[in-house]
């Protein structure tokens, strides 16, 4: 599995969010199967299947958390003055006839485009990764190709 480009805050949330998993999550599930078994006929039993597939989908996640935290190699987020956009980078671009936009470049986990985050993976992210300030940069996106310049790297 690659590395998973994680923060330090991303990294520490998910190992908080690991940590309710395991601890409070699983022990409700627990609950809920141990009621749900005690309330008669598991066959028809509604509650038992909702139970048992929200103990599946916790145990998914549990795996998947482990896994990324495992893979995590942590970005020092950037402060101060960069010249070429990388992962942990802030970067300011503008698209023609467009107000100038800010993003920062996480890994896939951490994006959240609604909130100025967007992945290395993404096709912005991706296209703008190691150029500069004053380049205009080509982004090939599912909806169609269109370019930016890069107004700031910070």
């Amino acid at each position: 599995m690659p590395p998973s480009f994680l923060t330090r805050s991303g990294y520490e949330q998910l190992k908080q969010d690991l940590e309710h998993l395991r601890t409070v999550k699983r022990q409700e599930v627990a609950e809920r199967l141990h009621e749900a078994i005690e309330g008669g006929e598991l066959i028809e039993d509604a509650e038992y299947e909702a139970a048992k597939n929200e103990q599946a989908f916790v145990e998914g996640r549990i795996q998947e958390l482990e896994m990324l935290l495992a893979n995590a190699r942590i970005i020092e987020e950037a402060h101060g003055k960069m010249d070429i956009v990388q992962v942990a980078a802030t970067v300011t671009v503008q698209e023609e006839g467009q107000e100038p936009e800010e993003y920062t470049i996480v890994g896939p986990v951490e994006a959240n485009p609604r909130k100025g985050r967007i992945s290395n993976e993404s096709p912005l992210g991706r296209a703008l990764l190691d150029h500069k300030a004053g380049d205009r940069v080509r982004v090939d996106a599912p909806g169609g190709s269109f370019f930016v310049t890069i107004l700031k790297v910070e």
